[in-house]
């Protein structure tokens, strides 16, 4: 897939995302647990092709430098750490709690999306970087063959 192609996928799941959240704020309660459980399915597979498509890559990314290696690395730790944390989640999530750790719970859960958000956000500004840095580096190369 080439880079433009996946930053209109991200941009049509962001859209998704926002549209969700707009149309969770006004449904039933088991509409929302069913429309959580969905992207929840949806934010694993994710993580998981991303971890897929990180160890299939692994031997060229050694060969590119120890920069590219040490970025490589810390992306590998963050994609680990979010599957864990999905996988947590489900876990915490089949726990019952009473009305007040419920709202404690809500509270967090909302700090912690904000966050997820924020994150988004920043990993955009990054993947935006990355590509134009990749567009860059291809005109560079061009320009070495022709000189």
């Amino acid at each position: 897939m080439k880079l433009s192609e996946q930053l209109a996928d991200l941009s049509v799941r962001a859209k998704h995302a926002e549209d969700a959240v707009t149309a969770a704020e006004k449904e039933a309660h088991e509409k929302v647990m069913t429309r959580r459980e969905q992207a929840r399915a949806a934010a694993a597979a994710a993580i998981e092709k991303v971890d897929r498509n990180i160890k299939s890559a692994g031997n060229d990314v050694k060969s590119m430098g120890d920069a590219a290696a040490r970025k490589w690395a810390a992306l590998q730790t963050k994609i680990t750490g979010d599957l864990q944390s999905v996988k947590a989640g489900i876990a915490q999530k089949k726990h019952d709690w009473d009305a007040k750790r419920a709202e404690s719970q809500a509270d967090r859960l909302e700090w912690e999306a904000e966050l997820a958000v924020d994150y988004a956000i920043a990993a955009v500004e990054q993947a935006e970087l990355a590509v134009l840095d990749a567009v860059a580096g291809r005109q560079e190369a061009a320009q070495a063959q022709r000189a």
